[in-house]
Formats: structure tokens, C-alpha cells, sequence
């Protein structure tokens, strides 16, 4: 008892306890001397300061607090800031994405000139664009879940910038065939970030109208590329405009980055073989896609690129005719975007499922491309602009399986409908390309109306069998209900 009081008061006063040392060491400190801990004052007033040390070790720098952004939880920012912070940011990345997607319509001419590109490389390159566009959708979907809208929209913005001042640059058409697949990278997300933050920012109630704003915003940037970017070839050349998106992307890129929320963290969705399986086999994904999905490919196909070129060569309009008809044209797709949504409403309302609507469209849509088969001069810049007014119809299919899917699987299914989707534009547009490119060009360089011809006849007979799929599954509808009622 007696040589055990000295070793106790050696270690309270001469000697820093076990506890106080271990503090210490969990700070990355060094060893505390015997002196400073004689008592249980100086060793609770020592830890406090050894904590204070670590939280100035621990405070997050600049360049964190800018990549994390400000956290705002649904229903904390006010109409105006979702407004400002979140609707008008992302619709403008979407407003690009269209805008670089189908400017290539405008500038093919000079392109043609100054790299001396074939009418297949032309379709191939421009394609491109839907094929980088289409493989980055299931990482992005993913990206976008984990890091959120954002960050996942800045970063890509940015990629879309250097593959846009690459393809300014390009010399030939394997340099521009890479770029244009680094410019269709980076611009995949614009369309689901933009959808990702209008889900988490804005009510259930009022997504759906918002959602036919930002549509119609993609419209806006079709139609920027008709002819104001016409407007602009008189004072710069092609090279010069690309040159003027890539900052437009960059600029925006920082805007996002400095103006918009970052939502509230969440643990991530993994995208397993058996979600993909789930999404797949769902009967309105199938019975949606078997008839909306082909017609959809032809029209982002033929729309970005060969509405254009059909005109010149088979119509013999002029550039700035041809500007003005898709310019035209494009103002039927704000408008189509707006009033596809109103339809769907009015249907809902009298009883009536979206895919009825879809299918009025679509065989609409078909009959236009019987048009544009047959080929009547007088009629054709008529045509055209009806083709691009009724074949906003096609996205309607991203309606049907909102409304059709388990909210659980809403996000993951856009993600997969997005990359059949951009698939197959890649192809369309490629394929397109290859069958004008079997027939000679005339001695101004246009392609046969025949080769057009042939052409659109693919198209037609692709997407007769989704209209008859329908028709046939309509009709074992109505034969069962009718026994059902006797």
C-alpha cells in the first residue's frame, strides 16, 4: 500500500496518463511531456486544444466547399431560385445539346468542302455524335445517382467544350469522326441531369409541364441551328461557330458549378443484371419501345442531318431556303413538345391510354415518309417541316413508361430507353448515309432522287411492324373484352 501511493502520484503528477498520451496520438501530435500533465485540468484542457488542432486540420478547403456546392433538400429553395438555380441552368445544357446535335445540317456544306468528305463519311460522322451519345448513358445514369446533377452536368460540360474545340480544329475526317464522339460524350447527360434535378427540385404535380419546357428548350436549340447559325456563316466560317460552342459549353459548365443546389446525398442504385432484366421484360417498356423506339431513331436520324440534304438534293432549294424551312420546322418542335403533353392530358382525362395517342402519331409519321417517297418537288419543303412537327409525337414514349413503370425502376428505365434510343439514331443516320452513297452523285454534287427513295423505303418497312404489333395486340384486346361482357 505504501510503494503504491509514490507510483500513483507519479503517474497523476510527473508522468502524462495512458489516456492523455492516446489523444495525442490520435491527432498525429507528439508526445506530450511530463510536465504538462500534473493534473486532470491540464489534461482535459490539453485535449480540448489537441481537438481544436485536428477540426483546423479537418476544415474542408476551398476547392471541396466548391465541388460540394450547397446542399438544398426538395421543397427548401422558393419558385424563383428553382427557377434561376435549377430550370434555367439545365435547360440550357440541354438547349446545346440539340444545338451541337443538329448543327451539322447547316454546316455540312462547308465541311463537304473543306475536308472533302464522301455522303457515307458525311452520315458517319455526324452519327458519331448518337453512338458516344448512346454508350454513355448507363455510366452517366449511374454518375448521376451517386455524385448528382451538378457536379456529373459541369464535368461533362467541360468534355463536350474540348470535343468541340477538337472538331473546330479537325483536318480530316478520322480527326473529326473522334471529336464528334468526345463532343456526343459529353453532352449525355444533358437531358437527364436536367430531368434528375426537375424530379428532385420540383413537385410531382408540376414535373410533367416542366418537362415539356425543357423539351421545348431542345427545340429552341434545333432551331438556333437553322437559320441563325445560317445568319452567322456570313460572318464567320464553320470553324468559327464550333469554335464559339465549345466556350458556350465551357461558360456554362462554370455557371452550373457556381449557380446550382446540390441535392442531398443518397445512398447509390447499383444498375445489376437483374434491374437490366426487370426493365427489359416489363410489359409497357416492351409493348412502348416495339412501337415508339424505331420511329424515334428515324426521326432524331433523318431530323439532325438528312431533312437537309434530301432538300438540296431532290428539292434543289437553296442554303437559305433550306434554312428557313428548318428553321420553320423547328418551331414546330417547340410547339409539338407542348402539345404532345397537352394530348396526353386531354386523353387521360376521356379515358384514353397515351399509347392510343402514340399510335395515331406514329401511323401519321409513316404516311409523311410515304410523301417524301413519292416525291413531289412542290410539296417537299411542306413535307419536311410536317415531318419534324409530327415527329415530336415520338417523345411521348418517355410519358408512357413514366406512368407505367414502379417509380423504383423510373430512373434506371430512362437510362436504358435513352441508350436504345441514341443507338439506334447512330444507326439510322450511318445506314442512311451508306444507301444514298450506292448511287453516283450529279455534276453538282447532289445525290439521285432515287438514292432518297430507296432509302426512306427502308425506313418505312422498319417500322411497320411496331404500327402492327400494336394494331394486332389492340384487337386481341378488344376480342377479350367482348367475351368477357357476353
Amino acid at each position: 500500500m505504501d510503494e503504491a501511493a509514490p507510483a500513483a502520484d507519479g503517474a497523476g503528477r510527473g508522468e502524462p496518463t495512458a489516456a492523455v498520451q492516446r489523444v495525442y496520438g490520435d491527432f498525429g501530435l507528439a508526445a506530450m511531456p511530463a510536465a504538462s500533465a500534473n493534473s486532470a485540468v491540464a489534461a482535459e484542457r490539453l485535449s480540448r486544444h489537441a481537438a481544436s488542432l485536428k477540426g483546423q486540420r479537418a476544415s474542408p478547403s476551398w476547392a471541396t466547399r466548391f465541388w460540394r456546392g450547397r446542399v438544398r433538400a426538395p421543397g427548401e429553395l422558393s419558385a424563383v431560385a428553382v427557377l434561376l438555380q435549377v430550370f434555367i441552368p439545365f435547360a440550357l445544357g440541354h438547349y446545346l445539346s440539340w444545338l451541337l446535335r443538329t448543327v451539322n445540317a447547316m454546316l455540312a456544306p462547308q465541311m463537304l468542302q473543306a475536308v472533302q468528305l464522301t455522303p457515307a463519311q458525311l452520315g458517319t460522322l455526324t452519327s458519331t455524335y448518337f453512338l458516344a451519345f448512346a454508350f454513355a448513358q448507363l455510366p452517366v445514369g449511374l454518375a448521376l445517382d451517386r455524385h448528382g446533377p451538378r457536379r456529373v452536368q459541369a464535368v461533362m460540360l467541360l468534355i463536350a467544350a474540348a470535343g468541340t474545340y477538337a472538331f473546330a480544329q479537325s483536318q480530316s475526317f478520322t480527326q473529326m469522326a473522334i471529336a464528334r464522339g468526345i463532343m456526343g460524350l459529353g453532352l449525355a447527360a444533358c437531358f437527364m441531369a436536367a430531368m434528375k434535378a426537375i424530379s428532385t427540385w420540383i413537385s410531382p404535380q408540376k414535373a410533367p409541364s416542366v418537362q415539356g419546357y425543357l423539351i421545348a428548350a431542345g427545340g429552341l436549340g434545333a432551331a438556333t441551328a437553322t437559320l441563325p447559325v445560317r445568319l452567322a456563316l456570313h460572318y464567320t466560317d464553320w470553324r468559327g461557330i464550333l469554335t464559339a460552342l465549345a466556350i458556350c459549353c465551357a461558360a456554362l459548365a462554370a455557371a452550373i458549378m457556381l449557380i446550382a443546389p446540390t441535392e442531398p446525398p443518397a445512398a447509390p442504385k447499383p444498375l445489376s443484371r437483374r434491374a437490366l432484366k426487370e426493365i427489359f421484360t416489363h410489359k409497357a417498356f416492351r409493348d412502348t419501345a416495339a412501337l415508339v423506339l424505331i420511329p424515334h431513331t428515324v426521326y432524331f436520324g433523318i431530323q439532325g442531318l438528312w431533312i437537309s440534304r434530301w432538300l438540296a438534293d431532290t428539292a434543289y432549294l437553296d442554303q437559305q431556303a433550306i434554312a428557313w424551312l428548318l428553321y420553320l420546322g423547328m418551331a414546330g418542335v417547340i410547339f409539338g413538345a407542348i402539345a404532345v403533353g397537352m394530348l396526353t392530358e386531354w386523353a387521360a382525362r376521356h379515358g384514353r391510354q397515351p399509347i392510343d395517342l402514340a399510335a395515331l402519331g406514329i401511323a401519321a409519321f409513316v404516311i409523311i415518309q410515304c410523301a417524301m417517297i413519292v416525291g413531289a418537288r412542290p410539296a417537299m419543303p411542306m413535307v419536311a417541316v410536317a415531318f419534324m412537327l409530327v415527329g415530336t409525337i415520338t417523345g411521348i414514349e418517355y410519358t408512357i413508361v413514366a406512368q407505367s413503370v414502379p417509380p423504383a425502376l423510373m430512373g434506371r428505365t430512362s437510362t436504358c430507353l435513352n441508350l436504345l434510343i441514341f443507338t439506334g439514331a447512330f444507326a439510322v443516320q450511318a445506314g442512311f448515309g451508306a444507301i444514298v452513297a450506292c448511287w453516283s452523285a450529279g455534276p453538282a454534287g447532289r445525290a439521285p432522287a432515287q438514292a432518297y427513295q430507296c432509302a426512306f423505303a427502308v425506313l418505312v418497312l422498319l417500322q411497320l411492324p411496331g404500327l402492327l404489333h400494336y394494331l394486332r395486340t389492340r384487337y386481341r384486346a378488344h376480342r377479350e373484352a367482348s367475351r368477357s361482357i357476353r
